[in-house]
């Protein structure tokens, strides 16, 4: 299975660190937030990964390279000045993704997620980790029902974690340009083509420069503990 970071982010929220640094490459107890990823990816034995990138992007390209250093091997996409958000931008990807099922994780979280866990293929379309919903995100997203299957309208609804396995087919019926994964998702969920699961680890959304430093107080804890 083939992997891709959404990494084309400007980071906004996260100014004035994201005016010279894009946001992937902000560093928290000794790594960049996008290097977490690269290492559980290899961990987990998903060694081809595609990144795409915007905003400060050579500085990603020219810190990871061609991903040897972390027993990975690493393409980029560049979406050029204006980011294609996750959807356009998954799309874009997709030559390079291949047939078979791909992962899609957001370079903005940081998470202990096993991803080894994840289903060795899909029942439908795609398949989502949700994880309780943060204090910012208290709606939440997406709730599971009685089979496994995601739906997007339920009394109590989690929050995407950012973590996905997809099918190209999901994005059949689209057309290149700037949209969001969101939709896609309801519409396939109106049909139950999206399965999903409840991860009750840690999980962070480093949407704010006051989220990147509680976690790395948590981290630091953690690499103190015997």
């Amino acid at each position: 299975m083939k992997a891709m970071i959404l990494a084309a982010g400007r980071g906004e929220r996260m100014r004035p660190l994201t005016d010279s640094t894009p946001k992937p490459l902000l560093r928290v107890a000794g790594h960049s937030l996008i290097e977490y990823h690269l290492l559980h990816l290899a961990q987990a034995g998903i060694t081809e990964v595609v990144i795409n990138l915007a905003w400060l992007g050579e500085q990603i390209e020219s810190a990871l390279g061609n991903g040897q250093a972390y027993g990975l091997a690493i393409e980029y996409v560049n979406e050029g000045p204006q980011a294609l958000e996750t959807g356009g931008g998954i799309f874009n990807a997709l030559p390079l993704l291949g047939s078979e099922p791909f992962l899609v994780i957001n370079a903005d979280i940081w998470t202990d997620y096993p991803l080894q866990q994840l289903p060795g293929s899909l029942t439908g379309l795609a398949h989502l980790v949700l994880v309780d919903n943060p204090a910012h995100h208290p709606q939440g997203d997406f709730a599971i029902n009685a089979t496994g299957h995601a739906v997007a309208e339920a009394a109590h609804k989690y929050t995407y974690s950012g973590i996905g396995m997809y099918s190209a087919e999901l994005f059949s019926a689209c057309e290149p340009g700037v949209f969001l994964l969101a939709p896609l998702l309801r519409n396939a969920m109106a049909t139950q083509q999206v399965t999903a699961e409840h991860y009750r680890g840690h999980w962070s959304d480093i949407g704010t420069i006051e989220r990147l430093q509680q976690l790395e107080k948590v981290l630091q804890l953690q690499q103190r503990s015997p």
